[in-house]
C-alpha cells in the first residue's frame, strides 16, 4: 500500500468506551498518552450517500510512528461504527492513511464507489472512509480484522492535522505514564 498511498500510519479501534480502552492500551501495552476530543463536530458527514449527524468521541495515542485511534459513538445512528459492532466485537476496523488530496486520491485510484462514510470536521478535516472488500480479487481486507475487513481512511493532510498528529507523537516519546487520558479544557 505504501507503494499507492504512503505508509499506514493508523489503526482505528471501534470501542464501546473509549476510556476503558484507553486505559488497556495504557496500562497494558504502555501505549500513551490518549488525547481525547469529546463529541467531535463535523461541517457536513455521510454515510451511504446520505447525510449523517454523529455524536463520537476519539481517543488518539502513539507507539512509535504509529498512531492508535479509539472511537466511541454515542448515538444510535446507523454508521460504519454501528455497522461494525453490530457484526463483531470492539476491535480493529479501519487503518488510516495520510494524503495530501482526498478528492485527487479518490479519483486517481478509483475509489469514488468504495466511500462508505466521508465528510469533515468544523475545522474542515476532510476524511474518506473506503471499503475495498473484493476489489482487485479474493477478499484479502478481511484478514485486517478477522471477521469483516478493515476498511481504508483517507485522512487529508492539512497543516493543522500535520502539527496535532507531530504533538501528539512527540509527547508519546517523552511520556513517563502520568496522565494516560487528556481531554482539553473546554473554552467559555
Amino acid at each position: 500500500m505504501s507503494r499507492l498511498l504512503g505508509p499506514i500510519m493508523q489503526n482505528g479501534y471501534v470501542v464501546r468506551d473509549w476510556r476503558a480502552a484507553a486505559e488497556w492500551w495504557s496500562d497494558v501495552m504502555g501505549v500513551g498518552p490518549f488525547f481525547v476530543m469529546e463529541h467531535l463536530q463535523f461541517g457536513q458527514c455521510h454515510f451511504r450517500g446520505k447525510p449523517l449527524q454523529l455524536d463520537m468521541s476519539v481517543a488518539i495515542a502513539y507507539s512509535g510512528e504509529h498512531q492508535i485511534e479509539l472511537v466511541q459513538q454515542h448515538c444510535a445512528t446507523p454508521s460504519i461504527y454501528t455497522e461494525f459492532l453490530a457484526k463483531a466485537p470492539e476491535g480493529l476496523q479501519h487503518v488510516g492513511v495520510l494524503v495530501d488530496d482526498l478528492e485527487a486520491t479518490l479519483t486517481q485510484l478509483g475509489w469514488h464507489p468504495h466511500v462508505v462514510q466521508g465528510g469533515e470536521t468544523v475545522v474542515g478535516q476532510r476524511f474518506a472512509y473506503c471499503d475495498l472488500r473484493g476489489v482487485g480479487g479474493p477478499n484479502f481486507a478481511a484478514g485486517f480484522s478477522g471477521h469483516e475487513g478493515a476498511m481504508i481512511e483517507l485522512i487529508e493532510a492539512s497543516a493543522q492535522a500535520r502539527s496535532a498528529f507531530e504533538y501528539m507523537k512527540q509527547t508519546a516519546r517523552a511520556w513517563t505514564g502520568e496522565r494516560p487520558v487528556r481531554i482539553p479544557k473546554k473554552k467559555d
